[in-house]
């Protein structure tokens, strides 16, 4: 049986009770056996990691990224959120062949594995989403992935991106059969109809029926953007949440990109139907689409978690920089106890693993979950004194803190260094398929 031991650390569980302790952080064949205390290895075969001194904690969860888009980094700048799609993403996104989506991928997953991030739920594109699966499972993150579905007849959408209702369907079908549950457990797929504007009601109503046979989670946008909400209205005389709850695309297994602008039945509709909300500050500022009320949501028992979005959107993928800024975005609205700092934290855990249909498997460390662990250095100047852990994490942490990061009791970051994929290499095959593919454009 391997073990891993992160030995004489502070640990915050985020558990119920948001509890702190000290000592001994193990896992035994990717499962959590003992938090705090001191732990003897019970075999021969164990690794362990000395961490006095600094944070043990889950691993963050981003429950709304799109790694296929990471080579358009710094492309889409200074855009609102129609004219970023249609002018800058959609005509990327259909240039990516299969070589350059598998590096936009990996140099995306290196950078969330290396600032913390062990799960993710992405988005892809409508072609090679095979490319995504195959860098989550070298990787070792910890993914569930959906192809994004787009079979609107809308003439923005470029050629490399148009598809029929029954090819989107068969195709995502075809994903979930192969890679559904792959890598033991490690990946998942979710149906992803990008949104209303780019889905046909047929289509948006088979990904209800089909997601509710199999088990599978969705995850789409709404709600996001001034333009795009009177777009859905004009279409079918309600807002977005009330539209997709009519699709019957709503419930525990739904994931809500952005959810900036609702409205009070909607809000009401996303709490009793158990749908997720992914509040992405940084990409709902960059883009000028506003604020999400995310302290009202979480009075009404609405379901929160945070994602960093997508490189052209954000620009980074650091998961520390989304959690500090929720935690101070709302304040000046809703004054300053909005968002407390174990709120914030939770968010971007136990938020997230609720998001992936893991809320019993993840986003805590408590006997008996999934081994999804990070490390947090103290030692920088901007994290010292250390005198409360959560404040620390939610309000000084960088993704440049972390030194150690497990995914299923697998050490996949040591010491900074990602053992899991070659950086350099991931780095230069980036910059080589990017110059190719925004060359074309």
């Amino acid at each position: 049986m391997a073990e891993l031991i992160f030995r004489g650390g502070t640990i915050v569980t985020v558990d119920d009770d948001h509890r702190i302790t000290h000592g001994d952080l193990a896992i035994a064949d990717g499962v959590i056996v003992a938090v705090g205390g001191d732990y003897t290895p019970t075999g021969s075969d164990y690794t362990i990691v000395e961490v006095p001194g600094a944070i043990v904690m889950p691993g963050l969860i981003q429950a709304h990224v799109h790694t296929c888009q990471t080579l358009a980094r710094g492309r889409a700048d200074d855009l609102e959120l129609l004219d970023w799609l249609r002018n800058v993403i959609w005509p990327y996104e259909g240039a990516l062949d299969a070589p350059a989506l598998a590096a936009s991928a990996r140099l995306a997953m290196a950078e969330l594995l290396l600032g913390g991030t062990t799960a993710i739920l992405d988005m892809a594109t409508v072609h090679h989403t095979d490319e995504v699966f195959a860098a989550a499972e070298e990787c070792g993150l910890r993914a569930t992935i959906g192809k994004a579905m787009m079979d609107a007849p809308d003439p923005t959408i470029p050629p490399g991106l148009r598809e029929t209702t029954a090819a989107s369907l068969a195709a995502s079908d075809a994903l979930a059969d192969r890679w559904h549950g792959a890598a033991g457990g490690r990946l998942a797929y979710a149906y992803a109809p990008r949104f209303v504007l780019s889905c046909t009601d047929e289509l948006l109503v088979e990904v209800g029926r089909r997601a509710a046979a199999r088990g599978l989670g969705i995850h789409t946008h709404a709600s996001e953007n001034r333009g795009e909400i009177a777009a859905a209205h004009a279409r079918y005389g309600v807002r977005n949440i009330v539209a997709l709850d009519r699709l019957g695309l709503l419930g525990p297994r739904t994931a809500i990109a952005h959810g900036i602008h609702l409205d009070d039945e909607e809000i009401g509709l996303l709490a009793r139907s158990g749908s997720h909300v992914v509040h992405c500050p940084s990409s709902n500022l960059k883009l000028a689409s506003g604020i999400a009320s995310i302290p009202e949501l979480l009075a009404r028992e609405v379901a929160v978690a945070l994602g960093a979005d997508g490189a052209p959107c954000n620009n980074n993928l650091d998961g520390f920089l989304e959690l500090r800024l929720a935690a101070l975005l709302h304040k000046p609205r809703s004054g300053p106890r909005a968002m407390p700092a174990p709120i914030a934290v939770g968010l971007a855990t136990r938020g997230g693993a609720a998001a992936l249909g893991q809320a019993d498997r993840l986003g805590a460390l408590t006997v008996g979950r999934r081994g999804d662990v990070i490390v947090v250095d103290l030692d920088g100047l901007h994290t010292v004194p250390s005198t409360s852990p959560y404040s620390t994490l939610a309000y000084a942490t960088r993704g440049t803190d972390v030194r150690h990061v497990a995914v299923d009791g697998r050490l996949v970051v040591r010491d900074r260094e990602l053992l899991t994929m070659d950086r350099a290499k991931v780095v230069a095959d980036a910059r080589v398929h990017a110059r190719r593919v925004l060359a074309a454009l």
